[in-house]
């Protein structure tokens, strides 16, 4: 607590006294002139005796405080910014640190010179003290540590710093809660069967087509049911137990948003009265398939399959309790400034609940507000204040507002959760979910500081910007640049009530200090209710800024560290160059620590191929895989200055698993490997002929959108899987649709109306089935055609139709019009050549599998 607390206390008090000693000196001065007790142009004694006492004490003070500002100095050093890392290095602990120490002895002798001086009455010793401080302040301050620098330190930096980068990498892993992350190598194969892959593929049921950052769009026009209705721009992935089985869940809240009001509606009657709230939530699998883990029943299907839809809401999620739903959202991110709400006793309900149109039988179509949440605003006073507050005389003078109104405003949950603890930096994006029966919005809260010895310090704002997220709307306490952080609190906010409850998540003595300055705020962590710990998540800034931190920081060497030759950089997001690739929410299944060949040797798990993977005979030995697949934050880095690929991070998000939460694994490629990154991946599936030709049809009338690029340990290789998805690009109602999966396997790419295609094509194989799937639920038949690929007469005729409009477009832009109208009918021909063979192949496979 000294450093973060006690140290700027200190230094607070020092600099109020320094101001204050200073201003009363300067007073004193012109006073003592004023009033003659200073005498400049007399040749005897220019200053009264008077005078001389207070000057005297005066500038002894300001002397002493300055020897604990030195004092004080000293204990700085361990957050400085160095030219290489934060804290102590060679030249501050062996120049900076004794300097400071010197000075401070100095300042002392020379302020109790001064007060001698009150009797005395002689300034020959105090000047000549202040003359030493001074001089001692320009040799022991500037010069000194400036010649050990230049002459001790950089002729043999490396060695020198050494002890201190030790320091430095030590703090910095502790500080940023990364010094226990499990390291292990991964060979990465670039070539496996079949086997293989089926043998490692628990995981493979839960990758995520369903991309949370493009399908926004598909959720409000399919689910959005009326124009004030929307969903979050990005939305939030949770899983919930369906069925008996774990599913990764992709979910947004049906929020009210005035923004999609027609003239008609608005009014002020209506924004405040009227318009008050959301209703439900709209969530859909993940990974493309119903309840019962089936994929959709045709390739052309253009929505996903829902867990959660419709109003009045029914689904998964609402079913989950017997106790009743409690739908209506109150409190969100698109909320109303404020809402008035509540009737008169005789009065009628006017706050619009689910639109007439969809309710059911007995479904009211209004809805009067009867939570706790709100001020009365019944009374003449209240009224006249909020009028003031919101400068709106409407609140003091509609009838609407009556003996029995309240007024809701303060909405979002991060400003709710701000104003219960501003102590917090509280996480920028708020995620729902359905916790018995009621939608709430859980947050992170996070301790930090700069203050920390010796660790790294770094901007929390560079740190966590992604493509997800490239401005960050707000800044840590104190400032923006931290060098320690903790996810101490779990926050939520009950979405219809508003209410706001803290748990303690992570012992901390940051919050144990807020804790005990307020007292009760903060529940224990064993309060939490397993139906809401279900929901918990690992935080996605936290493990954005521990990426950041161990790109540099997973070398644990100084001397290494010095070099930097193996720093890594969390890589540009392929669809947003501008941007960091933002960390993907998966359930992934990991090598296990350790595995044995069958001579019982133990050897790597994360080999996958090559003599270290080989046993006696020479056999390769596939990596064994940890568990069943764990709801994990994943990311991957690439070498600074390159493209390839460097690592897998990932880190265990599951919170009833007390040992395994916070756990974050890397699985580290070897350096004689090449294994392409993101950006080359994105190039690789740009470039491949029958991936585009496949696409072209597509970009005739439509937007080509490509999903997530995610990256999943499979098999003992990675695999790389990206949905993509067709947004006609006019009229109204568009919306993104699943039309094709791209898969990325070593060397190979393919593509497929399905996972399971996809994994056909780039496996080369024709019957790729998931471990416990049925194969007569939508999946590929092994005795049946192969479903994957295309007929290669159809792939001609679309490469021809490509090639006439690439044509088309050189004659455009060279101005023949003649030439562009010509080619263009011969690519619309051909296309539609393509299009009837097609059909007439998928009609022939039709009928030989019913036969």
């Amino acid at each position: 607590g000294f450093f973060v607390f006690d140290l700027p206390w200190w230094h607070y008090v020092v600099n109020f006294a320094l101001m204050t000693v200073v201003l009363g000196l300067v007073a004193a001065v012109v006073v003592h002139y004023l009033f003659g007790g200073i005498r400049l142009q007399s040749r005897g004694d220019k200053l009264s005796a008077e005078a001389q006492v207070q000057l005297s004490v005066l500038l002894g003070l300001f002397v002493l405080v300055k020897a604990v500002d030195y004092y004080l100095d000293r204990f700085d050093l361990t957050t400085d910014q160095g030219r290489r890392f934060t804290g102590i290095n060679y030249t501050a602990y062996n120049a900076v640190l004794p300097s400071k120490t010197i000075l401070t002895y100095i300042a002392v002798i020379c302020a109790v010179l001064f007060f001698a001086n009150v009797l005395r009455r002689t300034w020959l010793l105090p000047t000549v003290g202040l003359g030493l401080l001074v001089l001692s302040a320009i040799l022991l301050g500037a010069l000194w540590p400036g010649i050990v620098w230049q002459f001790q330190v950089r002729p043999s930096e490396p060695d020198k710093e050494q002890d201190f980068i030790a320091r430095n990498i030590e703090a910095t892993r502790a500080a940023y809660d990364v010094e226990n992350v499990d390291e292990q190598p991964y060979n990465a194969t670039v070539s496996v069967d079949e086997e293989d892959v089926q043998a490692n593929t628990a995981s493979l049921r839960g990758v995520r087509l369903i991309d949370p950052a493009r399908t926004s769009q598909a959720f409000e026009q399919l689910q959005q049911v009326r124009g004030y209705y929307s969903v979050a721009p990005v939305l939030d992935v949770d899983r919930y137990q369906i069925e008996g089985t774990t599913r990764d869940v992709v979910l947004g809240v049906r929020e009210l948003d005035q923004s999609g009001l027609v003239d008609s509606q608005r009014g002020w009657a209506n924004e405040h009265t009227v318009y008050t709230h959301g209703f439900g939530v709209i969530a859909a699998y993940g990974n493309n398939r119903d309840a019962a883990g089936n994929p959709p029943p045709s390739n052309e299907s253009a929505e996903p399959p829902w867990a959660e839809e419709d109003l009045p809401p029914r689904g998964e999620l609402s079913d989950l309790t017997e106790k009743g739903y409690q739908p209506r959202i109150y409190f969100g991110e698109k909320s109303p400034t404020y809402s008035i709400v509540g009737k008169p006793d005789d009065g009628v309900d006017v706050e619009l609940d689910i639109p007439e149109e969809e309710a059911a039988s007995g479904e009211r179509g209004n809805n009067t507000y009867d939570g706790e949440a709100g001020v009365g605003v019944g009374g003449v006073f209240n009224k006249a204040l909020y009028a003031l507050k919101f400068g709106e005389p409407n609140i003091l003078l509609s009838n609407r507002v009556n003996e029995n109104s309240k007024i809701l405003y303060e909405r979002h949950p991060r400003e709710r959760v701000e104003k219960v603890a501003p102590w917090l930096t509280v996480d920028q994006d708020p995620y729902p979910a359905v916790v018995d029966g009621k939608v709430v919005w859980i947050l992170d809260g996070y301790t930090t500081t700069d203050r920390y010895p010796n660790a790294e310090r770094e901007s929390f704002e560079e740190m966590t910007t992604d493509a997800l997220a490239p401005i960050t709307s707000y800044v840590t306490l104190p400032t923006d640049q931290i060098n320690y952080m903790r996810n101490s609190v779990k926050a939520v906010v009950d979405a219809y009530d508003g209410s706001v409850t803290l748990y303690e998540w992570q012992e901390d003595p940051i919050v144990d200090a807020w804790s005990e300055a307020f007292p009760d705020v903060v529940q224990p962590r064993d309060s939490i209710s397993d139906s809401l710990m279900e929901h918990l998540r690992y935080p996605e800034d936290m493990f954005k800024v521990q990426r950041h931190m161990l790109a540099t920081y997973h070398v644990t060497e100084p001397q290494d560290f010095y070099k930097g030759t193996d720093f890594w950089k969390v890589p540009e997001d392929p669809a947003d160059p501008a941007n960091k690739q933002p960390p993907y929410r998966l359930s992934v299944q990991l090598p296990a620590a350790e595995a044995t060949d069958e001579d019982g040797e133990t050897i790597s798990p994360a080999v996958g191929s090559g003599d270290e993977a080989a046993g006696a005979g020479g056999t390769e030995v596939a990596p064994v895989p940890e568990g069943s697949p764990k709801f994990s934050l994943t990311s991957v880095y690439v070498p600074t200055g390159r493209n390839n690929l460097a690592s897998f991070i990932s880190v265990d998000s599951e919170p009833t698993d007390d040992d395994g939460y916070g756990r974050i694994r890397i699985l580290r490629l070897p350096d004689n490997t090449q294994v392409q990154g993101p950006s080359q991946i994105a190039n690789t599936f740009a470039a491949d002929d029958s991936i585009q030709t496949a696409l072209f049809p597509i970009k005739q009338n439509s937007r080509v959108l490509y999903g997530n690029l995610l990256t999943l340990p499979v098999g003992g290789g990675l695999l790389y899987v990206q949905p993509v998805y067709a947004l006609r690009e006019s009229g109204q109602g568009a919306y993104p649709v699943l039309r094709f999966v791209l898969a990325s396997f070593g060397e190979n790419a393919g593509f497929g109306r399905t996972l399971n295609e996809a994994l056909d094509d780039v496996l080369e194989t024709g019957s790729f089935t998931e471990p416990g799937l049925d194969p007569g639920a939508g999946s590929p038949d092994p005795d049946g055609p192969p479903t994957t690929g295309t007929p290669e007469e159809v792939l001609d005729l679309l490469r021809q139709a490509d090639a006439k409009y690439a044509e088309a477009q050189q004659a455009l832009q060279g101005g023949d019009t003649v030439r562009w109208a010509r080619l263009t009918s011969q690519a619309e021909d051909l296309f539609q050549q393509a299009l009837d063979a097609a059909e007439s192949a998928e009609g022939a496979g039709s009928g030989q599998s019913s036969g």
